[in-house]
């Protein structure tokens, strides 16, 4: 029985469960229609790979016994590229399972390349193949075809080679602490908390100014409860574009509203477009000092902008000496703020960051480090 569809089942199969060092999960979820994903299967394996898929479609369904043994804290819970299996439990249960270990960042410490994907990684460790091709299907329509079935058990069975095969690697470079860092990250609520307020964050605007901010703030936050209250899409909602839009145009009444560009005559006619005015309005009254303040863009001068230049070098050098994936040690962002400043609050400046590449970008930055070619490579040299 691949598949378990009682609550007697599945509480039998979470307490074999219950003892294991470490189990594997993934999960199948629809998100195309719906504002919260919506969870179709729970796939679920130890390290027998004595593999069992759970239905939470199922009427009148316990997950209790699923949820108990998310929690226990002496399980480790492994997931490929997990962050969103780990909002959909979240939301469930209000906590985050732990401890994780997260295969894709595991990967990316152990030179497998910058989010390698599931099907490269298995492939590259086991030489196995993945048929891909039912990733995609309804999961949502019963009943699941034994093709499905086996596509998605197959995707846990294979990840427990995935982490013993990873987990040595890590032990034998003594490496095990770097992936923890990263997957305490994963592991904290603040990762998945949704504050409305925020959402103005991700909205792309140009040249805004603090009271265009303002607006968006409010717009962003208007849409987000309304696409919550709903659980559609924002993007159903009003794009982001025209939110950005009415943000920088600010209309007084539904007759500028039905000018801004892309807007649905739906949106302005209805109750929607009487919430958007008063969002407006709200911004606009609120205390000059609580608006939001425009990013202000890094001006660098000619030293900080070569200072920039040769860290994008090391950051090469170190990755490659490291066997460490580049995207996971530095960005551009922390190039430009390092070469302002040495106390800068970037992830490379902390951390297994630091010791691999912070301290050599500082030294660099002051003359105490150098990187030229020796026998045709790029490497690092020292200065007295």
């Amino acid at each position: 029985m691949s598949i378990l569809t009682t609550n007697k089942d599945i509480k039998q199969f979470c307490n074999k469960l219950s003892n294991c060092e470490f189990i594997t999960v993934d999960t199948e979820f629809l998100r195309e229609k719906t504002y919260y994903p919506k969870l179709c299967l729970v796939q679920i394996s130890g390290p027998d790979k004595d593999a069992r898929a759970i239905d939470p479609l199922i009427e009148n369904i316990d997950l209790l016994p699923l949820f108990d043994l998310l929690k226990n804290e002496n399980i480790i819970k492994i997931f490929h590229a997990g962050r969103q299996d780990l909002e959909i439990f979240y939301n469930l249960m209000d906590i985050v399972p732990a401890p994780i270990f997260d295969t894709q960042i595991a990967a990316m410490v152990c030179g497998y390349g910058d989010s390698i994907g599931y099907e490269k990684l298995i492939k590259s460790i086991t030489g196995g193949k993945i048929d891909k091709s039912s990733q995609f299907t309804d999961w949502s329509v019963r009943p699941l075809s034994d093709k499905q079935l086996t596509y998605a058990l197959g995707d846990v069975t294979h990840l427990c080679d995935a982490y013993l095969h990873l987990r040595d690697i890590l032990d034998k470079r003594g490496r095990t602490e770097w992936v923890m860092q990263e997957d305490k990250i994963l592991c904290d609520p603040k990762t998945y908390e949704n504050d409305p307020y925020n959402a103005w964050k991700r909205i792309k605007i140009r040249s805004p100014k603090a009271k265009d901010l303002a607006i968006l703030r409010e717009l962003a936050a208007l849409r987000e409860q309304y696409a919550q209250k709903r659980n559609i899409p924002k993007t159903w909602v009003i794009k982001d574009e025209v939110l950005a839009n009415i943000a920088g145009q600010a209309p007084k009444d539904k007759r500028q509203l039905g000018k801004i560009r892309n807007i649905t005559k739906d949106a302005v006619e209805g109750k929607l477009g009487e919430q958007i005015l008063k969002a407006i309005d709200k911004a606009l009254s609120s205390p000059r000092a609580q608006w939001p303040t425009p990013k202000e863009r890094k001006h660098l001068n000619q030293s900080e902008s070569a200072v920039v230049d040769i860290l994008k070098m090391l950051l090469k050098i170190v990755s490659t000496e490291h066997e460490v994936a580049a995207k996971i040690i530095a960005s551009s962002a922390d190039f430009e703020d390092i070469a302002i400043d040495d106390e800068a609050n970037v992830p490379a400046l902390k951390g297994w960051r630091k010791d691999i590449f912070g301290n050599d970008a500082i030294a660099i930055k002051h003359g105490r480090l150098a990187i030229g070619l020796k026998n045709g490579k790029i490497t690092k040299f020292p200065i007295d």
